[in-house]
Formats: structure tokens, sequence, C-alpha cells
């Protein structure tokens, strides 16, 4: 039958119109919705069929699609392939010079990191060194969580960058993409990230998409995308949903299509009321029309009837072939196919062949196959439609589909391709793919190759979503093998924390275990896993990740337990491996435990340094992920440094590694150590030089772009500066907004009391909105008692009790400050908070309450805190800097002189 098309104009128009005002300079985004066999893909076709053979636009129009299967473990799979077309198309070379052009020409199945590395000069060292850490990484089994997204990120913006550049470097570019429900995540993640930067671009998109519901692909994310996209989009967004065919286009579809075979007069009013106008019923009727048939036209009662009908009309052996086929997916190889029926692959060529020119229901792909299925030598075939290949996947019994996946995944194993080369990733997922829907019976094959997959994925393309989604695959599979026994612990302790150490930058929080799959369930089912084993390797590894887990999801005092008992397990391991387990875990140890006793938690930090001093073994593995943690241990013990009040100390070793972090390739922990810096340059009335480290903060991570938590820290704290210039309220209002908006979507459970409580400070300096500073103050209160965040919860009751204050409720601010105070004698100094400014804030609201004699004696507390502090620097200029020029200084000692109001 000849291929027609009919009706569509009002869609035609919605696309054409977004092209039209991509022409004019107006960038959009157009949804084409349509459920499963509405005709979508065929729609979008023919709008590029249409748009190139007429030329009835300007606009470069690219059309790309998602391929079931593949599409879902391909990074940027999309994006790179729309650059690839346009590569192709291109009698010039693409700008960024030709390196673009000469790593597209390795194939659409490059790796993203590798591409970008041969496009943009010095991007090669940093790619270098993220894969180095990420492969350290995930042999290691543990890496604190801000360091592995910096590296994502860079890839994801990088890749936007050529996208656009590719845009601007001739005609606007409308890029369509069909089946986004198909899409990796990483594409996702670029669109949501390519969206805001998208007004005033000549790029317009247009995204189809259909079942948001199907196993295949990640329609839910899709579908909660969209959803914000509308919601913080509105200008640029607009939606299409296609409708049915209506019964004058089924009757010109029946002339078209059946011209001259004696179709009965009612025949397309029949069909469209038995179909209702749904394309792919509608062509699945066509198709069993015969002449023979006369007056009386039998129509199948619905859909899956007429898939069936047509399937009935083939031979036994074309059903088998058929059915092996669709059991394999959307798309399938003869050769494949050949060895799961066990016929020879030229008879299987030949039957294939013939049912495609007789039948339909299949096609064979000539043209357009992709770069890494060249060398395999088999003819490839795709079904008319995914829910024809849904009917004739479901013409067998459950069993029997198992056991043709079993059989699937080993004759893809077989397919040949280049001998001296690994099998291309894609075939890999395609096994991968095969071995799990082949049940428990290929369990442990499906674990292991999802696991393999998520290492490759992770350390390659440096894409570690979607090696997220690998390690869940690994899980469940591991999961199907019997209870307790080695394989399957070995299987979930290796997949867990591989998927723990990826997503750990993601976690939300309290709100993480029902939130983020589960975090804390599967870190302590993978514990309980290492302990069957009696491996003391794995077991120290998964109780430092349980630790972890614990602190996101239960709060402090749980977790310090966990990671004090990560800490005894490694020191009973032994060798390198040993070694560099205990170092971490005395790190980890050592960063959380000051929120609690910052004494401890020093020592706990010393003695990590020490170690790693002490043991040859450390340093000369060069192992980053060790280097990671040493940065992180440095950095921690000087700001505990200057939390215990030894200032000199402090600053000459956070100067010191921040200076060596600016040198290094990576440069994961260099917001962290100027965050740090920037506290003690504050502390110590070094205004200059604190907003200095926090612009330089901000740049980096920005640069880097995407949410970060650190970078909204390092904005609240710039927030706070700028309230001391009156000239600059307008900037501390809108940045201290910015830095709580970007913390409630990070989340990160340690952060998110600190920036809350920077909040509350801002709006008292400003002297607005005293209500939202109470509601501020109340819930990080709320919080800080389930979390166990001691030093946010003293710092949330001063901060109420000023507000209390401030609105004339002293009785209330007395019994807040009474609160701060009897945590402050329990658990002594603590980070991020200055004791002599919760005793002045004590001491004022004990004064307005007639307290006086008590209120004195805070402030002679505070003052000696002080002059301890300054003892504590050498330098005789630092020193007089730290008790002229902090606000708090000159209030408690009564200086005069240059200096700023109020307290710091």
């Amino acid at each position: 039958m000849t291929a027609v098309f009919v009706d569509r104009t009002e869609s035609l128009n919605a696309l054409a119109s977004v092209a039209d005002a991509l022409a004019d300079g107006r960038s959009s985004v157009l949804v084409i919705e349509g459920e499963s066999g509405m005709g979508k893909s065929t729609l979008l076709r023919e709008f590029v069929e249409r748009t190139t053979d007429a030329g009835t636009t300007s606009c470069r129009v690219v059309l790309v699609c998602s391929t079931p299967g593949i599409g879902t473990h391909r990074p940027y799979g999309p994006i790179l392939d729309a650059l690839h077309e346009l590569q192709r198309r291109s009698s010039k070379p693409m700008r960024r010079s030709s390196w673009w052009g000469r790593a597209l020409g390795r194939g659409a199945m490059a790796a993203a990191p590798d591409l970008l590395s041969a496009a943009v000069p010095g991007l090669g060292m940093l790619f270098a060194a993220g894969r180095e850490f990420t492969d350290a990484a995930v042999s290691t089994g543990s890496i604190p969580g801000d360091s592995l997204l910096p590296v994502q990120t860079t890839v994801t913006q990088q890749v936007i960058e050529v996208l656009l550049e590719q845009a601007r470097a001739d005609d606007p570019l409308l890029l369509i993409i069909d089946d986004l429900q198909l899409c990796d995540v990483t594409t996702l993640e670029l669109l949501h990230l390519l969206l805001p930067r998208l007004a005033g671009e000549p790029l317009g998109l247009v995204l189809g998409v259909s079942s948001y519901t199907s196993t295949l692909g990640n329609g839910p994310a899709v579908k909660t995308l969209l959803e914000a996209w509308r919601g913080s989009h509105r200008e640029l967004m607009s939606g299409h949903m296609l409708p049915p065919l209506p019964d004058w286009a089924v009757r010109q579809l029946v002339d078209a299509r059946l011209h001259g075979q004696g179709v009965p007069a009612d025949f397309a009013l029949q069909l469209a009321h038995a179909t209702a106008g749904r394309p792919i019923f509608v062509e699945q009727c066509l198709q069993l029309w015969q002449p023979a048939y006369g007056a009386r036209v039998p129509l199948p009662r619905d859909l899956p009837a007429a898939v069936d009908d047509r399937i009935d009309l083939l031979d036994d052996r074309c059903r088998e072939l058929l059915v092996i086929g669709a059991t394999m997916g959307e798309f399938f190889f003869s050769h494949t196919v050949a060895e799961v029926a066990g016929v020879p692959h030229s008879q299987v060529q030949d039957l294939l062949r013939r049912v495609a020119h007789e039948h339909g229901l299949i096609r064979e792909r000539c043209e357009g196959l992709p770069a890494w299925a060249g060398c395999l030598n088999t003819d490839w075939y795709d079904f008319e439609h995914r829910i024809l290949q849904h009917g004739i996947r479901g013409r067998q019994s459950q069993g029997a589909r198992l056991g043709r996946h079993a059989r699937l995944a080993e004759a893809l194993r077989q397919l040949p391709h280049a001998p001296s080369e690994r099998a291309p990733r894609e075939l890999r997922a395609l096994i991968a793919d095969q071995l799990c829907q082949a049940g428990p019976a290929c369990a442990g094959q499906s674990s292991a190759a999802h696991y393999e997959l998520a290492r490759s994925v992770a350390v390659d393309d440096l894409s570690f979503a979607q090696a997220e989604q690998h390690c869940r695959t690994a899980i469940e599979s591991a999961r199907l093998l019997p209870q307790e026994t080695p394989e399957r612990d070995l299987r979930l302790v290796e997949a867990v924390e591989l998927l723990l150490c990826l997503t750990e930058v993601r976690w939300k929080g309290v709100e993480s275990e029902q939130n983020s799959g589960g975090i804390d369930t599967l870190a302590a089912e993978a514990e309980q896993a290492a302990h069957r084993l009696g491996d003391r390797l794995l077991i120290a590894r998964t109780t430092l990740q349980r630790g972890k887990t614990l602190m996101a999801v239960q709060g402090l005092r749980p977790s310090l337990a966990k990671l004090e008992e990560a800490v005894q397990h490694a020191r009973g391991c032994e060798g390198a491996g040993g070694a560099a387990a205990l170092f971490v875990a005395m790190v980890e140890y050592g960063r959380q435990l000051p929120k609690r006793d910052l004494q401890a938690g020093l020592r706990v930090l010393i003695e990590a340094e020490e170690f790693y001093a002490s043991d040859p073994s450390l340093e000369e593995a060069g192992n980053p992920v060790l280097q990671h943690a040493r940065n992180l241990n440095e950095m921690q013990i000087g700001v505990n440094l200057f939390d215990a009040g030894h200032l000199g100390e402090a600053r000459r070793r956070l100067l010191r590694c921040t200076d060596r972090l600016r040198g290094e390739r990576l440069r994961a922990e260099l917001p962290i150590a100027l965050n740090y810096l920037s506290q003690l340059h504050l502390a110590m009335g070094a205004y200059e030089d604190a907003e200095t480290v926090l612009r330089e903060a901000l740049e980096f991570e920005e640069r880097r772009g995407g949410d970060s938590g650190w970078h909204a820290y390092n904005s609240a704290l710039l927030a706070l500066r700028a309230t001391h210039d009156p000239a600059r309220r307008d900037e501390a209002a809108q940045r201290i907004r910015d830095a709580w908006h970007e913390t409630e979507r990070t989340r990160l459970a340690s952060l998110m009391p600190i920036v809350r409580n920077l909040y509350i400070e801002v709006l008292l300096r400003l002297r607005e909105d005293p209500e939202l500073a109470r509601r501020l103050a109340d819930d990080t209160l709320a919080e800080t008692r389930e979390t166990g965040m001691v030093r946010s919860e003293i710092a949330g009751y001063c901060l109420r009790g000023r507000i209390r204050l401030a609105t004339g409720d002293t009785d209330l601010a007395v019994r807040d400050v009474r609160h701060a105070l009897t945590l402050l004698a329990e658990h002594g100094d603590l980070p991020a908070l200055r004791t002599e400014e919760v005793l002045y804030d004590a001491a004022t609201a004990l004064t307005a309450s007639g307290n006086g004699s008590e209120a004195t004696q805070l402030l002679d507390r505070a003052r000696r805190e002080v002059l301890r502090k300054a003892e504590g620097i050498g330098d005789m200029e630092l020193r007089t800097r730290f008790l002229n020029a902090v606000p708090l200084n000159r209030e408690l000692f009564g200086y005069e002189g240059e200096g700023e109001g109020g307290t710091e």
C-alpha cells in the first residue's frame, strides 16, 4: 500500500508557528503529545519532509529520536545525534575549529567527554582528572558526595555550549526530539539546564512525547519535568495534543489507499466509528482489507484484535520468527533471531524480507544505522509500530518469553564485531536488558552486566545519573537470587555501594528515605550482606556508607555512632585497602563529630592527618579519592581550629590549603575551602578579603553551572556582607532569597539550617519581614531537634530571641537565650558558631528583662573569649584589626574608630 498523509493541518500549523517564530528571532518550546498510535512520529517526519522539500522555512530543521532499549542507555544520545547530523550537512567545519567535526567523525557513540575534549582546548585535562577520580571512587567504595557533581555538570554545560554555538553558526536551528520519554536521563538534565538559556538564542525545540507510563524509558521523569517547565517557563512553553482523525480524513485515507478496489460506500464511516479515528488502528484495518469481502466488511473489535488478525495471516515459521524478534524489542537483528530459532541465518533473512514485502508488520532498516551497528554483519528490522511489537510479544506464555530472553542474550553475545575491540556498549546494554527480562534464571548475570555498565558509564561518560539507573537494575536483579547466598550478597554490596557513592550529592536531608529510593534501607541491606560475607574491608566500607545515609535520613546522633563503628572496623583491616578505608572513615567521622563535640572532632582529624603522614602507601598510591579526603581533612582542621578560637593557626592552614587547591586539576573542594577561609576573614575583620574569596568561589561554581549547596552558602555570606552598606540593600535581599531557593533545591542536611539562619540574620539587619524571620527560626529549631545539629539549634534560639526582643516579647526572648546557654554549656564551642556572640545575645535579652547582674557576667565571659582568641593571633596587625574592626568586639570593649555598626 502507498503511504498517504491526511489531515493534521492544525498540528502542522502548530509546528510551523514554532519555526516561523524562530526565524523572527523568538525561541520557544512546543510539546507534541499523543498516546501511542496517534501518529505523532509520522507527523514529525512529515513536517520535516515538507519544510525540507518546499523550503518553507529559513530555519535548519533536525529530527532525532531516542532508540527504544538503547536511548535510555546512551548519555546525551539525541543531542549527539543532532550534532552529528549538523556536521554531516555542513559544507564548512563546525565552530571550535575542526576538532569537534573530527571527534564526531569517530561515530555518534563516542562518549561525550571524548568529543568535548577534542572540541574544547583544556577540557581534556579536566575530564581525565574526573575519570581518574571516578574510577578511584568506584574502586575505593567511598567518596564524599560533593566531589562528583562538578564533573557531571561540566560535561553537561559544555554540551549545551556546543549546541548553542552550532545554533548561532548558521540559520536558526529547530531541534525536534521524538519520543522524549525514551531519552536518557542526562539528556533530560541537559534540557532542564538549557531552557533558562533559550530566550534570545537562535534555537527552538519541539519535543514529541507519548506514554508516560511505559516500562521503557523515563516516562515519569519526563512528566515531572514538563510540569515543572510549564510552571517556570510559561512564556517559552506551549503544547499541542494530537486529536483522532476526523471521519472525513478516514474517508480520504480509504479512498487513497484502496482506490479502485471495490470498497463499499459506507466502509470508511464504519472504519472511522470502529477505530475512533486512531491512526494505528485504522492502519491495521486497512492492511487486513481484501476485495473478496464485498459489502460485508469484518472489522476487528479492537486494536489488539486487529493486530492478531494481521499476524494470523502469516505461516507458523514466520510467526515464530516475529515472536522472537518482538521479544527482543521494537527492533531486532536477523542473526539473533536465527540463532534463537535454530534456523540458518540466510533462510531467516529470506523469510523476514518476504514478510516485510508481502505483509508489512516489519521494515528493514537500510539507512540511518547507528555507527556501533555497522560492524555487526546482520540485517536490522524495525516493527511498524511498538503496538504491533507489544501485540506479537504477547503471543507466548511467560515461561516461553523468559526462555527466549535468556537465549536472545546469548545470541546477542555471538554477534560478530571488531575482534580487537570490546563489544560496543550499546550492544552490551541490549544484552543486559535481555538478561534482566529473563528473570531469576539469569539474575546473577543481569546484576553483573548492569553493574559493569554502571561503572563504564560513570567512568567513561562521567554520566552518574545514567549509572544510577544501571545500579538500581543490578540491585533488583541481585534480589532475585536465592536469599543469603554469597553471590547475592556480593552483587548487592557492590551495586549498592556504587549507587550510594554516585547519588550522595543529591540526598535531600531527612526526607531522603521517602524520596531518594530508600537510601538508608539500601545501605543497611548492603551492610548486612557484607557481614554475612565476613569480608572485613567490605564491612568497614558498608558501615561507613550506612553512617552517611543515617546522617541524611535520621540526623547526626545515629550517624556518629555508625561512623565511629566504621572506624573501628577499618582498624581491623590489613593491607593498602585497609589503610585507605581507615583514613577515609577517620576523615568522615572527624568531619561530623565537631558538630556535637568540637575538641573530640579535632582530635580525630589530627589523628587522621598523622596517620596519612605515617603510612607511605596512602600518598604513594596516587589515589585521587585519598587526596580528596586529605584536602577535606586539612581544611576541616583549619576551620575547626578557627571554631575553637585558634585563629592564627587556622588562618595559616586555610591559606595553604586554598593555594594548593587552586593549582589542582579538578578543584572539587575549592568552593568549600574558600567558604571556610571567608568565615575566618569575616571573624578577623578582613572584610575585603572575605568578599574577594566569596566572589572567587561563586564565580568558580557559576562557570561550572548547576545548583550547589556550597554556592548557596557562599552567596548567603555575601548577602550578609552587603547588609552593612545601605546602597547594597537590594543586592542583599535578592542574594539571600536566591541563596535560600538554591538551598531548598539542593537540601544538603548539614547546610540547610546554616543558610536558613543566615537568611534570618539578613532579614533582621534589613529590618524586613519579621514574621518570615520568626517562621524560619521556628523551622530551624524544629529541624535541628530532629537532626541533632546543635550548633544550628543554638543559633536558632539566639535568632528567635532577637526577633522576640525586637517585637517586645522579652520573656519569650529570655526563654530562648537560656535554651541556647544550656546547650552551649553542655557542648562547649561548636563549628560555625561564635561563643562570644551567643553570650552577647543572651546578655542583651537579660538586660532588657532587668537581669543586669547576670548579663554583666555573660559580657565578661564574652570579653574573655574574645581575648583568648586574640592571643592566638601572632601577627600584631591582624590581632589589632580583630579587636578593633569586628563590630561585636568593639561593642564589647567600647573601642571607638572606624568600623561597621552592629554585630557581625
